[in-house]
């Protein structure tokens, strides 16, 4: 055991958890109206909470246990014979086993994005919890815990490269919340402006802050690759950031904000996958463009396609994610066969069993709450409280 990597792995993972609690819940809470604060902090804390409990008895097992290349098994169930001393490289692995717990809590949680101020409560628990074993779990095996498209396996010698999660937790985030977003419908009022950008911009600094631990933490030890991560990370976001405003600029002669900060989350999502590879001149190329391309692919599915993928996750999380995850092979850190191989499979199992789980639960569980409900916020109708004056 190393002592430095041990220490730097377990405060990476409240880092991570920081992302969650309280950064997504603010970040997402600030975007909705007043009537609905609450009922996205509710998701949030209710996902990490079920999605914790799910990860130590099944889901950790299902992704790092050794039955095959396409299952982990259940031999971890439980954490059973995980001991204090026992090690997963150099660090222990029950510290290990907590590092990946705040992986499988954030990427359900950004789903949330796709459905918020519509969506049944109680279908949202049990489809989450469901995904995270039947997908998320599944992916992370095959990427990370040694499985069928990590070095050795179907793409050769060079396996899938995902640093930190571009394929494992934004592709398949994304991809799910496109789906649940056409199935579940527009919101009745989809044009209503974000009740607190103030709140927005504290959840996206929180975010920003987080994701250190959320790539930095993905190098399993206190060394260089860390601190590359850690520095390529904050470099990606600030040219985001910037190309996103300035492109807001030119097409409108001010730049937002919510557009600045959204900014942000679309250049750190774009090098989460590239993080450990790239240096940081790479890192402010992947960010520029990121800024650019997923404020275009915003536009494309609000206005053109006229999806209502609430908060834009797809066109945040799913496109930068996927853009990161090419970008390694086309920086020259990586087979473009295994990039392009791995982010077409992850996608067809992602989509197909995302719509399956959805239409199973729906069966029977309503995927949607009431107009009137929907009308009044589900803050008072789903959970008997409410954070502001409803008239806000």
């Amino acid at each position: 055991m190393n002592g430095a990597d041990t220490a730097w792995v377990m405060t990476a993972t409240a880092l991570v958890l920081l992302m969650t609690l309280p950064g997504l819940a603010l970040f997402y809470g600030g975007l909705v109206r007043a009537r609905n604060v609450l009922s996205v902090f509710m998701q949030c804390f209710s996902i990490a909470a079920l999605m914790s409990v799910l990860w130590l008895l099944f889901g950790y097992s299902i992704a790092f246990g050794t039955a095959d290349p396409y299952w982990g098994g259940l031999g971890k169930f439980g954490l059973i014979g995980v001991t204090p001393g026992t090690l997963s490289g150099s660090i222990p692995e029950i510290v290990f086993f907590g590092f990946q717990m705040t992986f499988a809590i954030i990427t359900p949680a950004l789903i949330v994005g796709a459905f918020v101020e519509r969506i049944n409560y109680v279908f949202v628990m049990i489809f989450s919890g469901l995904w995270m074993l039947i997908v998320y779990a599944p992916v992370t095996h095959w990427i990370w815990g040694g499985g069928m498209m990590s070095d050795g396996g179907i793409f050769g010698a060079v396996g899938t490269r995902d640093f930190a999660g571009g394929i494992v937790v934004h592709e398949t985030a994304g991809l799910a919340a496109l789906v649940l977003a056409l199935m579940i419908g527009p919101r009745e009022k989809r044009t209503t402006p974000p009740h607190n950008p103030g709140m927005v911009a504290m959840g996206a600094g929180l975010l920003w802050v987080g994701w250190f631990g959320f790539n930095g933490g993905s190098a399993l030890a206190a060394d260089g690759t860390a601190g590359m991560a850690i520095t390529v990370t904050h470099l990606s976001a600030a040219a985001a950031s910037l190309s996103w405003a300035l492109w807001e600029h030119v097409k409108f002669g001010r730049a937002s904000m919510v557009g600045l900060v959204t900014g942000t989350i679309a250049g750190l999502a774009s090098i989460t996958p590239a993080a450990g590879y790239v240096g940081p001149l790479e890192a402010l190329l992947i960010g520029f463009v990121a800024g650019i391309l997923c404020q275009e692919c915003v536009v494309l599915l609000r206005e053109r396609l006229h999806v209502d993928d609430s908060l834009d996750v797809f066109a945040v999380h799913g496109v930068g994610g996927i853009f990161g995850t090419i970008m390694i092979a086309v920086l020259g850190h990586g087979s473009m066969v295994a990039q392009l191989g791995a982010l077409l499979i992850v996608g067809v199992f992602t989509v197909v069993l995302t719509w399956i789980i959805a239409r199973v639960v729906r069966l029977f569980v309503p995927i949607r709450v009431s107009r009137e409900h929907e009308t009044d916020g589900l803050d008072l109708s789903t959970h008997g409280e409410r954070a502001y004056d409803m008239n806000s």
